[in-house]
């Protein structure tokens, strides 16, 4: 009954357009993303807080639990209160491995903002940029979270200086990338943390601030708040004798001046941990306690080490309260958003109903949805097609058409449908709804018949299809798969059919002799597709596995310096060839 309320909840919100958010959290492999994750599901009441940061809800596989990294992007709809009103915010998770880069494309595809999530420890990453370059093409807005902060504190033992010039390395490397890749439509996508659009914490913990929550505390106690907030990043300082703020650590007099936001955040964070790890409760409880304002319950009293460290971090700074911030006062509502993204989207005129209706985020105008994948039910029998309604309302027993990704106007005839059952995704659940209006992500039963991968759904047969996905990977690894009773290929072809439906970059090429070659974007990609058609097979199916192997291909760069002879069989006949590059134009 608790599932059902709070479905009606987020279908009720539904309608409110300008307070809804789609976002996807994107970041390299391993740094914290599920994890953090956890904290915002704690906000919306879906778990509790203690299994913040352990829970690991958004990993709804076993392949993913027993490996600790995401293999699917998954999709959750979570209600939250911020500034006296409700939200609605459709989050997705998805990979971070580079094997399962069209997992993330798909995610982006279907929301307007990123959580880009930053190990402080190890930086920005190769596959930080890589979708970052994925969110920036697709016109998603980004903020930052600088994760794991508790290991720049313990492992690394940073001071409060060195922490703060270890965030702001991390800062100044992101905005390079927003920089190399921006979008004069998104306009400054630039992130600052006396903005707001930055957050810092660890998710394993469950703990995160942002510099305009540390800006509210300390004017509660006397100050301008604006003011506060300016002098929280950067070069400025404190002067306790003169009370006045400088710009340089040295004053005239030869005094070293401590860093304003390393005097008031990051030294008394790093003495809680510190005194914590060295088991001084009693300044613990008597003097760092009052002074940020947490009182513990009398039982969490008796915890010691990380236990209680973590109780105490999640009482004064909560995660959830800091992402929730960055992603309502910093990501676009679908209504702001698909104004600008319709122009990339949509592949027919841009003045057409279809698009007018997109621009407007209209849920009166001709039905518009974009499937960016396949979701396999839980029994593996059904598929649900998960995708965003950008204009209209989605309703069961709807005649629709569909077009695939490889649609071509005016030559491909779109494949007529009905749509059958709406469901909302909820993490490892689903729940029926009756009707979806534009700006929301849906799942809609009873297409795979007619959808393969990802497509575009529309009522008017004039519909231009949805742009197709590009993909930052290509499926080069390959191997061979074998039947060991060549009298179970009827079932063999099906479970492939079910596995090329649920991969969104996954080859299956069926050869004449009963041999068929897989074909990802790695060896890991395989092996977990793999495993999913050994699911839809059963125990009692058996195949063979030939060793992985790569596509080699060459090309010409310029022409060859001399011509090159063959000849006939009989000797009779010589050709001379030559080589050289094709005209771009021809490719």
């Amino acid at each position: 009954m608790k599932a059902q309320v709070y479905a009606q909840t987020v279908v009720e919100l539904q309608n409110k357009r300008e307070q809804i958010r789609n976002i996807s959290v994107i970041a390299h492999v391993d740094h914290g993303k599920t994890t953090l994750v956890d904290s915002l599901l704690s906000k919306a009441g879906l778990i509790n807080q203690e299994e913040a940061g352990k829970k690991r809800l958004m990993d709804t596989k076993q392949e993913e639990i027993d490996r600790g990294i995401t293999i699917k992007s998954t999709g959750i709809s979570l209600v939250f209160n911020e500034n006296k009103k409700d939200y609605l915010v459709n989050l997705v998770d998805s990979p971070g491995h580079v094997d399962f880069s069209s997992e993330v494309t798909a995610a982006l595809r279907i929301t307007d903002g990123a959580l880009v999530v930053v190990d402080c420890v190890e930086g920005v990453c190769v596959q930080t940029e890589m979708v970052t370059r994925q969110a920036m093409t697709e016109q998603i807005k980004p903020v930052l979270h600088i994760n794991k902060v508790d290991r720049g504190i313990m492992e690394l033992q940073l001071s409060p200086e060195d922490l703060y010039q270890k965030l702001n390395h991390v800062i100044e490397d992101v905005n390079a990338i927003f920089a190399k890749f921006e979008d004069e439509h998104l306009g400054d996508v630039s992130v600052d943390p006396t903005r707001g659009n930055v957050s810092f914490g660890s998710g394993k913990q469950g703990w995160a601030i942002t510099m305009p929550q540390i800006a509210k505390r300390l004017a509660r106690k006397g100050g301008d708040e604006a003011k506060i907030l300016k002098r929280l990043w950067g070069d400025h300082f404190y002067d306790p004798q003169t009370k006045h703020y400088v710009t340089s650590p040295i004053t005239p007099d030869g005094r070293r001046l401590e860093r304003f936001v390393c005097q008031v955040v990051f030294k008394p964070l790093i003495r809680l941990f510190h005194l914590v790890r060295d088991g001084d409760l009693e300044t613990v409880f008597n003097q760092i306690l009052p002074a940020i304002d947490v009182q513990l319950a009398t039982k969490d009293k008796d915890l010691t080490g990380n236990d209680l460290l973590v109780k105490i971090l999640q009482a004064w700074i909560p995660a959830g309260d800091a992402l929730l911030s960055l992603i309502v006062n910093h990501l676009p509502s679908p209504v702001e958003a698909q104004k600008y993204r319709v122009d990339k989207l949509y592949t027919g005129p841009l003045d057409d109903p279809v698009a007018t209706a997109i621009r407007n985020c209209d849920p009166e105008g001709p039905l518009t949805v974009f499937i960016s994948k396949m979701v396999p039910s839980n029994d593996g029998n059904r598929f649900f097609a998960f995708g965003r309604i950008f204009s209209g309302t989605v309703r069961p027993k709807t005649d629709i058409i569909v077009m695939n990704s490889d649609h071509i106007v005016g030559t491909t005839l779109p494949k007529k449908s009905k749509i059958s059952r709406l469901v909302l995704m909820m993490g490892k659940t689903i729940e029926n709804v009756d009707s979806v209006p534009c700006g929301n992500n849906v799942g809609i039963a009873g297409l795979e018949a007619v959808l393969v991968k990802s497509g575009t759904v529309a009522t008017l047969p004039e519909t231009y299809p949805i742009t197709p996905m590009k993909f930052s990977v290509s499926p080069v690894v390959r191997r061979a798969l074998t039947l060991e009773n060549v009298a179970n290929l009827g079932t063999f072809v099906k479970a492939l059919k079910k596995l090329v439906h649920s991969d969104p970059c996954l080859e299956v090429i069926q050869e004449a002799s009963g041999e068929c070659i897989i074909a990802g974007a790695g060896e890991l990609h395989i092996d977990v597709c793999l495993t999913d058609l050994q699911e839809f097979l059963g125990d009692t199916i058996k195949f063979k596995v030939s060793p992985p192997v790569v596509k080699f291909t060459e090309t010409v760069l310029k022409n060859s310096s001399q011509p090159c002879l063959g000849k006939s069989a009989n000797k009779l006949n010589r050709v001379y060839v030559t080589a050289e590059p094709l005209n771009p134009a021809t490719i």
